[in-house]
């Protein structure tokens, strides 16, 4: 019982020191105003990477969708938070934005997820298009001019969705649905022979996926100030993606790993007047390097653990006098 609780413990301590650390840096002035943005930038693309690395690293469904399920979370919390100016409107617009996301995800699934390969692809890369259209063009969210909304989502509120977000998506992955979706991705023919609904499990796997994206879109449209249906063209899907498949598919820890790099890697390219018209051929340069040198991205499969620590330790040596074992002996 004490060994399965301790990485419980040490993942509890870890998520309240690192709230407690940044809390205490944007007190004290340290963590100014940009490097809060950049904080907040890494957030939404940490829950963006973990809920598209539940379709194509779990499931293993190539979707590039993910930008318009985070543009619907966007703007329905920023026309909430206009709407009803308060924490509240707050919440109901990301909550309001994660169900509307996960309902297209349902209509859009059912047909769509029955393909495979890059026409699933094309078909969901389709749908973020029609919904980036639709926003330029609607008088509700005020067309290609955007919308402003009001800023109440802070520190506290970001860790909040941030951590349980992840949490959710990681109990969900070890559930039972969860592991029918695994075993999907493994061999979907198997999988149908034992008795798994494959397109239950890619749907559910695609809807949940969506409800997380647009939650990460409602964390977006409340702390930013300026919504513009440009920001959820093709090259937001394709940064996503980018964070999936460096991280690794089908490692939650890979892929907040990754938005955390590429967090910081951006951050340092548009301090650099130099490096910003060149942005997409670095990202295509480290793709290259990671698919040349390890194709199955940072982390792999695995997760951050104290057994993966203890793998990578060194191992000690045999204590003198001990007795050896009888199949070493025979060696």
């Amino acid at each position: 019982m004490k060994k399965q609780l301790l990485p419980v413990v040490v993942k509890g301590v870890g998520l309240v020191a690192s709230f407690l650390i940044v809390l205490g840096l944007m007190q004290v002035g340290i963590i100014d105003g940009y490097y809060q943005d950049t904080i907040a930038l890494i957030c939404v693309n940490i829950v963006l990477g973990v809920s598209l690395n539940l379709i194509v690293g779990f499931t293993g469904q190539f979707s590039l969708g993910h930008a318009g399920f985070m543009a619907l979370g966007a703007y329905t919390t920023a026309l909430m938070t206009l709407r009803f100016p308060s924490v509240w409107g707050m919440l109901g617009g990301i909550l309001l934005g994660a169900l509307i996301a996960a309902a297209i995800g349902l209509l859009v699934g059912l047909p769509t997820l029955r393909l495979r390969g890059d026409y699933l692809a094309i078909a969901t890369l389709g749908l973020a298009e029609i919904i980036r259209v639709l926003m330029e063009n609607s008088d509700l969210t005020n067309g290609a001019s955007g919308l402003f909304p009001v800023r109440y989502l802070n520190w506290p509120w970001m860790f909040v969705f941030t951590a349980g977000s992840c949490l959710l998506i990681a109990n969900f992955i070890r559930s039972r649905p969860g592991r029918e979706c695994i075993a999907v991705r493994e061999d979907e023919i198997a999988a149908s022979s034992i008795g798994v609904s494959t397109t239950k499990a890619k749907t559910l796997a695609f809807v949940v996926g969506a409800f997380f994206g647009g939650v990460a879109g409602g964390m977006y449209g409340s702390y930013f100030f300026w919504i513009v249906p440009k920001t959820f063209n093709f090259m937001m899907s394709f940064n996503i993606l980018v964070i999936v498949v460096l991280g690794g598919l089908g490692s939650i820890s890979g892929s907040i790993i990754a938005a955390i790099l590429l967090g910081v890697v951006n951050n340092v390219v548009l301090a650099n007047p130099v490096l910003v018209n060149v942005q997409m051929i670095l990202y295509s340069l480290v793709l290259i390097i990671l698919m040349v040198f390890r194709p199955q991205g940072l982390m792999g499969d695995k997760e951050l653990s104290l057994r993966l620590f203890r793998s990578i330790l060194p191992k000690r040596g045999r204590p003198p006098g001990e007795v050896l074992h009888s199949e070493e002996v025979a060696r």
